[in-house]
C-alpha cells in the first residue's frame, strides 16, 4: 500500500495543476467519495494491528481535511481567474455565434383556437366576439332562462356586486356576472346583424368551480351560430362533420343523442367514435365514445330576444 504522506502529496500536486472543476469533481471522487481512497483507509483500520489503528486513522482524516482544503483553494483560483477573464476581455472570440435564446410559443389552446377560427372563416362564417362581464339578461332570459328557471341551477354563476346601468338596443339592464358560456353573444350578434349570417363566438368563460382535473374556473367554449331561412337539423350535421373532418383529418363515426338546452329547440349531444383508441383509453372514460359538440337549433325566445320573428 502506498505510504499516506506520498498519497497527500500527490493528490494536492492534483489538485494544484487542476485545469478546470470537472478535475476537481474526478479528484474529490477518487479520493473523498464512498469507495475512494480515504474511505479504503479508514475501512483496513479493523484489519490492522491494535498499535497501528490510532494513528491511521487520524492520518486519514488529515488527508481528507487537507485534500478538502486544497479543491477548496484551487476551484477560488479558477474562479477568480475566469472571473478576471470576463473583465479584461481575454480570450474573447467577436466571430463566434452568440447564444441562442429561446422562441416562446404559442400556448395549446390559442393553437387550438386559431385552428378553429381558420376552419371557419374559410367555410365564410364571421369571428364574433362580446364581454366577459355580462349583464344577467343577455346570460340568461335572453337565452330562454329566466328567473325561476331551473336551468339556473345547472351552471354555478360569478356575481357581480356592482349592477350596470341599461345598454344596447333594449336599454336592459339588471344584475352583472361573469358569463358562464358564450351563447350571450348570440343575442347581441342578432341584435345588431341583419340575416342571414353565420358566425363563430370563441372566448373565455367562468363557473364557480371547485378546481380538480376536467374542471376549472376559467375556461374555453366556442360556439357556433347560423341565422338563416331554411336552415334545418340536416345543415347541423353537415357542418359537425365538416369540422371534425378539418380537425382531425379524417372521417369520424359519430351519433347523435338528444340533449336539453334551454336555448335550443331540439337540443342534441354529438359524440364521436374516440381517434385515440379502439378498445377504450382515458381520454373516452373506456367508453369508445368522446362527448364533443353539444348542439341544436336556435329556440324560438332566443331568435324573439334577438329581435328577429321566428315564424319568417
Amino acid at each position: 500500500m502506498t505510504d499516506p504522506d506520498t498519497l497527500l502529496a500527490q493528490a494536492l500536486d492534483r489538485a494544484r495543476a487542476a485545469a478546470d472543476d470537472e478535475a476537481l469533481r474526478a479528484l474529490d471522487r477518487e479520493f473523498l467519495q464512498k469507495g475512494g481512497v480515504v474511505a479504503n483507509l479508514l475501512a483496513s483500520i479493523p484489519s490492522l494491528p491494535p498499535e497501528q489503528r490510532k494513528a491511521t486513522g487520524q492520518k486519514a482524516n488529515q488527508i481528507k481535511q487537507a485534500l478538502e482544503a486544497g479543491i477548496a483553494a484551487r476551484k477560488a483560483e479558477l474562479e477568480a481567474a475566469a472571473l478576471e477573464g470576463e473583465r479584461s476581455g481575454a480570450g474573447f472570440d467577436a466571430t463566434l455565434p452568440g447564444a441562442r435564446l429561446e422562441r416562446g410559443g404559442l400556448h395549446p389552446i390559442t393553437q387550438v383556437t386559431r385552428e378553429l377560427e381558420d376552419h371557419f372563416t374559410s367555410l365564410g362564417r364571421m369571428v364574433l366576439e362580446g364581454p366577459e362581464v355580462e349583464l344577467d339578461w343577455y346570460n340568461f332570459e335572453a337565452l330562454n332562462i329566466p328567473k325561476d328557471h331551473p336551468a339556473r341551477d345547472m351552471q354555478d354563476t360569478f356575481f357581480c356586486d356592482q349592477p350596470q346601468p341599461g345598454e344596447g338596443p333594449r336599454d336592459v339592464s339588471g344584475k352583472v356576472v361573469m358569463r358562464t358560456h358564450t351563447s350571450p353573444v348570440q343575442v347581441r350578434a342578432m341584435e345588431r346583424l341583419k340575416p342571414p349570417f353565420r358566425a363563430i363566438v370563441p372566448g373565455k368563460v367562468f363557473r364557480n368551480e371547485t378546481t380538480d382535473a376536467s374542471h376549472e374556473h376559467t375556461f374555453h367554449q366556442m360556439e357556433g351560430l347560423c341565422i338563416a331561412k331554411d336552415v334545418s337539423v340536416g345543415h347541423l350535421i353537415g357542418a359537425m362533420k365538416t369540422l371534425l373532418r378539418g380537425i382531425f383529418g379524417k372521417e369520424l363515426e359519430i351519433r347523435l343523442r338528444p340533449g336539453y338546452f334551454p336555448f335550443v329547440e331540439p337540443g342534441f349531444e354529438l359524440d364521436a367514435r374516440c381517434p385515440f383508441c379502439k378498445d377504450g383509453c382515458s381520454v373516452c372514460k373506456r367508453s369508445t365514445w368522446i362527448e364533443l359538440l353539444p348542439c341544436g337549433m336556435v329556440h324560438p325566445n332566443v331568435l324573439k330576444a334577438g329581435g328577429i320573428d321566428p315564424e319568417e
